[in-house]
């Protein structure tokens, strides 16, 4: 079992709560499953109708589409997870003692991995991110928390050091996660194909793209 797949990781924890009823239960518990051991994009909503015991149309019911069902299903789990999951990341992936570009090195490699382990998950959230405000207003928070500001204090740290630009560290963030994001969704949703250059050879291009924008050398230190 992969370190990284959300559904694996959700498929070996209990999917309760109290706002459910027992078919809905029984839908979401299927789900997980079957998502997990087809893939999201193998499987339909009519196989996980059948395997659960109940009408098709009962899913559509509760939860109108198969992207629909899948957040119903992961969303929390990634809500309650968030911070443990980002502070084992930052624990890998951030040292003091290391250069900014040996951790953004790091961190790309290792969210990468993570993001191409789930790409289906990523491929729904990032299309419901675009056109749902309620979605953004939702999960945004949590992300902020969790991500956002434990990346402020690592651009604060390499500030401080001298190695960046000194341009607020929200303004710092913003050029690097625009970079690393647009990158993510470019790849891993967009443009996914044989053609695609390998993976090592984007990741340093988009590391030095972001070097060549934020680091605090002048032409002189070349």
């Amino acid at each position: 079992m992969s370190k990284n797949s959300l559904l694996e990781e959700l498929m070996a924890q209990p999917v309760l709560s109290k706002k459910m009823t027992v078919k809905q239960q029984k839908i979401v518990e299927t789900a997980v499953k079957m998502f997990a051991e087809k893939g999201y994009a193998n499987t339909s909503t009519s196989e996980i109708a059948k395997a659960a015991g109940v009408a098709e149309g009962t899913i559509f019911r509760h939860y109108g589409t198969k992207d629909r069902l899948l957040l119903a299903v992961i969303l929390p789990f990634i809500k309650e997870s968030l911070p443990s999951m980002a502070e084992n990341v930052f624990q890998e992936v951030f040292s003091k003692d290391k250069s900014f570009e040996d951790f953004l090195r790091a961190f790309i490699k290792n969210r990468w991995q993570f993001l191409d382990e789930n790409k289906e998950l990523f491929k729904v959230i990032v299309k419901e991110l675009l056109y749902s405000e309620d979605l953004k207003h939702d999960l945004l928070p949590f992300f902020k928390d969790a991500v956002w500001n434990r990346l402020i204090n690592v651009i604060d740290h390499f500030k401080n050091r001298g190695e960046l630009l000194d341009l607020p560290s929200e303004t710092l963030l913003k050029m690097m996660f625009t970079v690393i994001a647009g990158s993510f969704v470019s790849d891993l949703v967009l443009f996914s194909n044989p053609s695609t250059p390998a993976k090592d050879e984007v990741i340093e291009a988009m590391i030095r793209f972001i070097m060549d924008g934020m680091s605090n050398k002048t032409p002189n230190d070349e």
